[in-house]
């Protein structure tokens, strides 16, 4: 077999431009790494094809689905778009400061509330410290309702149906909501442990959530260093067992976990803020899905997200699961209707119809973002919807929105480019890992600077071998080198 792979490079220059490079990658798909596995790729000029490997069947293609989910948003609300939370007083204080009514946290659907992970966000803490300086400017000195976090604007589970248990109730599977509040996640601090196969034991929560206890099976792995432990929980659940290994240690170790209810933790963090402005709460917080009449009510403060542009950023580059199932479902209301899974998908195949990139047999969806086992999309499907947006007011930004090859957000997938590190910044991909599947789509550029956009995709590997990592960076690498004889 190796000497199989030798002839392969000795004779590559005899092959010429696109039919060269479609006999190259379909020889390079014999290596070992693919025995039993299927792969489809496709590579395209705006104008013809470079090579074509199953591009019309369709693969599970992990984190890549982001890429149809982010372009949907661009071309839907474009780029300087910003989500709003606004909050209420229910009536206006009496003649002493007293509120005899609720305040309401409105919630917008905005994805990055109390996050500092985009640029321009804020921490928790500064959000919630400015809702409680709003209630004390607009005079209100006590507060005799409740703190009533609305998350009418969504319904239907806040997790979509195909996530794997396995993933619920760990940071990347939070449940969306329309009051996220700190990426809807929190951190557990281990103490230290610095021998092998002891328990590690829970030193406490980031923040601390009112009513959480968690149960913790984990051990301490002197073998690795990586964080292999799991939070075990679903939403609107308070009870939460923890599982897997963590590294021996001296310092103590963190892993972060889902918030059962952000929105519930959103009214709970306003409470202490407003008792630490010396404003009094006589109520309880609670969530509703009911929305009340805002307009007999008192607008106290508008919240506004960081720019769309930059929340992209953190869904392709950084890959973050939250963040595209908010967006999904934003498309849902932009459309006036609730912001559910369903109705979310429902626009983004309308999107996908309507510019010709996809339809139901091409695209099969679940989610937003990638993390279902059971989404389907064909690699023409990926390589369509990055030709359209290459031809979009909006192409600058969902360009930049992906990941260079020395891009340590989208996990070094492309780590050989760095060795030595030639033209990495002509490639932007999007890469997708689950239990199975490794996929790579994105742009590059010949040598006379052509964009080309590309999609490779692998299902059903048996081992995480990255092996196929070198397979792709290799494809990447000739599609930079044509046109051939140049």
């Amino acid at each position: 077999m190796k000497y199989f792979y030798l002839l392969i490079f000795l004779f590559f220059p005899l092959f010429s431009g696109a039919q060269g490079l479609q006999t190259y990658v379909q020889a390079r798909l014999q290596h070992p790494v693919l025995l039993g596995a299927w792969w489809g790729g496709y590579a395209a000029y705006d104008d013809a094809t470079i090579f074509s490997v199953q591009a019309d069947t369709r693969f599970t293609p992990a984190s890549t689905l982001k890429l149809l989910t982010t372009a949907a948003a661009l071309e839907t609300f474009g780029p300087h778009h910003r989500f709003e939370t606004r909050l209420y007083a229910q009536t206006s204080p009496d003649e002493q400061g007293v509120l005899h009514g609720n305040l309401y946290l409105q919630g917008g659907a905005d994805p990055t509330l109390g996050s500092t992970r985009v640029t321009g966000g804020e921490t928790w803490q500064t959000v919630a410290t400015r809702w409680a300086r709003a209630v004390k400017q607009a005079g209100i000195t006590r507060v005799e309702g409740d703190l009533i976090a609305d998350e009418s604007a969504f319904e239907g589970p806040s997790i979509p149906n195909k996530v794997n248990w396995e993933n619920m109730g760990n940071y990347y599977a939070a449940p969306a909501s329309p009051l996220c509040f700190n990426d809807n996640l929190f951190e557990i601090h281990f103490k230290p442990q610095p021998r092998a196969d002891r328990p590690a034991e829970v030193e406490k929560t980031v923040p601390q959530v009112l009513g959480l206890t968690l149960k913790s099976f984990v051990t301490t792995d002197g073998k690795t260093k990586k964080d292999n432990a799991y939070a075990y929980g679903a939403p609107n659940q308070y009870e939460m067992e923890l599982y897997g290994t963590i590294p021996t240690n001296f310092t103590g170790f963190t892993i972060k976990a889902a918030l059962p209810n952000s929105a519930l933790f959103a009214a709970e963090t306003l409470h202490n803020a407003l008792r630490a402005e010396g404003i009094a709460v006589g109520g309880h917080t609670a969530t509703t899905r009911t929305a009340p009449d805002y307009t007999t009510m008192t607008l106290l403060d508008t919240y506004q997200s960081p720019e769309l542009k930059d929340i992209v950023v953190i869904v392709n580059k950084r890959s973050f699961n939250l963040y595209a199932e908010m967006l999904l479902r934003n498309l849902a209301l932009h459309a006036g209707k609730k912001g559910s899974v369903q109705n979310g998908l429902d626009e983004l195949y309308a999107f996908l119809k309507k510019n010709n990139l996809a339809n139901e047999k091409t695209a099969v969806l679940y989610d937003g973002s990638g993390l279902s086992r059971d989404n389907l999309v064909t690699p023409k499907t990926l390589v369509n919807t990055l030709l359209f947006m290459s031809k979009s007011p909006n192409f600058s930004y969902y360009y930049n929105s992906l990941a260079t090859p020395d891009d340590r957000g989208d996990l070094l997938l492309l780590r050989r480019f760095l060795k030595p590190k030639k033209k990495v910044q002509e490639v932007r991909v999007k890469g997708g890992t689950i239990d199975g599947v490794k996929a790579l789509a994105g742009y590059t550029r010949d040598k006379d600077g052509r964009l080309i956009a590309f999609a490779l995709i692998a299902n059903n590997l048996a081992s995480k071998d990255e092996a196929l990592f070198r397979i792709h960076e290799d494809i990447i690498k000739r599609l930079l080198a044509l046109p051939e004889g140049n």
